[in-house]
């Protein structure tokens, strides 16, 4: 009898649990709605984002003839091919991240005022702006900030847009911008693209010319004929590898589709059918649990 009525005592009333959701239906229903009601207000908001992005393929050069030398070089350090150990997308991600690159860009081209979306080139759900005017009324009222933290600000924004992808099997890499502004995503795409591979070229062709004059003094001052023939062989693969460099626009990668400015209705987020069922299903068991809790309380104090 004692355990029997122990088991009774730990049994979860089914009725009375039901019959507590039942009678605070309406406390639940409100809560729901408000919720409910405050997230589409919040989706509605959000102007659309949008994606535009460009697909490169790692380039391939001729490496030049320079029969025993290609070991010579591999032991010395030097790289006189057409790639180097660190493949196409992890340098243009390094460069990337790098805030002193991310510094002169900002300068360049004004990226500060370009991340201030236009007005004009905005989309809404609906076409409807009224929530997003009403929140940003005072967005003309601008705090005075020092440049150094226009430029941090500006930064963050930029690795946040920004991204360099590569697929491991077909090794193709994806630079992509997604932005509100839909044509400020495509000259995103644009601009870094250029730029990236103009700053990886510059920063290879300046170690490659160190070298070349490294090697033309030591050819000056060798009196050795086999030294010397060596030496001008080095000489001419980086030459070769400079001259290389500069066959194509871009460094090191061949662009194989060119960024698109997105068509008005692709957008890439806000997915705020998805944001509204969830949390139209979060706040209902919230509103659950809150009566439960409410319930609780009051027993106790009874």
């Amino acid at each position: 009898m004692e355990q029997t009525q122990y088991i009774e005592e730990d049994e979860i009333d089914l009725k009375e649990l039901f019959s507590t959701i039942w009678k605070n239906k309406f406390k639940i229903a409100f809560f729901t709605f408000v919720v409910t009601s405050l997230t589409i207000a919040y989706t509605l908001s959000i102007p659309n984002s949008y994606s535009s992005s460009t697909s490169l393929v790692p380039q391939t050069q001729a490496k030049p003839s320079l029969g025993g030398l290609g070991a010579l070089a591999g032991m010395a350090g030097i790289d006189i091919g057409s790639g180097g150990s660190i493949d196409a997308a992890t340098s243009l991600s390094t460069i990337l991240k790098d805030h002193a690159f991310e510094e002169y860009m900002i300068k360049k081209y004004n990226l500060t005022e370009k991340f201030e979306a236009k007005k004009e080139n905005l989309v809404f759900a609906l076409g409807y702006d009224g929530i997003y005017n009403m929140l940003n009324s005072d967005s003309d009222k601008k705090e005075e900030k020092n440049q150094a933290e226009e430029i941090f600000n500006t930064y963050k924004k930029i690795t946040q847009t920004i991204s360099i992808n590569s697929d491991k099997k077909s090794s193709v890499i994806t630079l992509s911008a997604v932005t509100q502004d839909r044509f400020l995503s495509k000259e995103l795409v644009d601009i870094y693209l250029k730029e990236l591979t103009a700053h990886l070229r510059e920063v290879e062709m300046r170690d490659v010319q160190k070298q070349i004059d490294y090697y033309k003094n030591e050819l000056d001052n060798t009196v050795d004929i086999s030294i010397k023939e060596q030496l001008s062989q080095l000489i001419s693969g980086l030459v070769q590898k400079k001259v290389l460099s500069l066959a194509n626009s871009l460094y090191n990668v061949k662009q194989f589709t060119k960024p698109q400015v997105a068509y008005i209705k692709d957008k890439t987020k806000p997915k705020r059918g998805l944001i509204v069922v969830v949390s139209f299903v979060t706040s209902i068991i919230i509103g659950i649990f809150g009566v439960f809790f409410m319930e609780f309380l009051r027993k106790e104090e009874e």
